[in-house]
C-alpha cells in the first residue's frame, strides 16, 4: 500500500484524548506539527482512537517513530507508523467484478 507523503498514523489512542494533548505529546519531543486530525465517529461525535499528524518532512516521521512508538499516553501505548493511502471505494452499485 501506498505511504502518505509527510503523514503519521498515530493508534490506540485513549478515547478521552483531544487534539490539543495529542499536539503536546508531539511537541514535548520536539516535534512540530502541520495539521492533526482525530478521526471521529460520525454520528456520534466519539474519538475512534486513532488519528493523523500531519510534518514538514521525511525525516520528522522517522524522529516521531522512534520517540514515540510504544510510549504510553493517558495509560496506552501509542502505536507510531507511516500513514498509508486509503484503499479506493467503489461508487455504490457499481463492483469492479459486476462492470458493464
Amino acid at each position: 500500500m501506498e505511504e502518505e507523503k509527510n503523514k503519521i498514523y498515530v493508534g490506540n489512542l485513549e478515547y478521552s484524548v483531544n487534539e490539543e494533548e495529542l499536539k503536546k505529546t508531539f511537541e514535548d519531543k520536539g516535534i512540530h506539527t502541520k495539521n492533526l486530525k482525530i478521526i471521529k465517529d460520525k454520528y456520534t461525535g466519539k474519538s475512534k482512537g486513532f488519528g493523523f499528524v500531519e510534518v514538514e518532512n521525511e525525516e520528522i516521521i522517522q524522529q516521531a517513530i522512534d520517540s514515540l512508538d510504544g510510549k504510553e499516553l493517558k495509560g496506552r501505548k501509542l502505536r507510531i507508523s507511516r500513514a498509508r493511502k486509503p484503499k479506493p471505494r467503489f461508487e455504490r452499485g457499481r463492483h469492479p467484478r459486476f462492470s458493464r
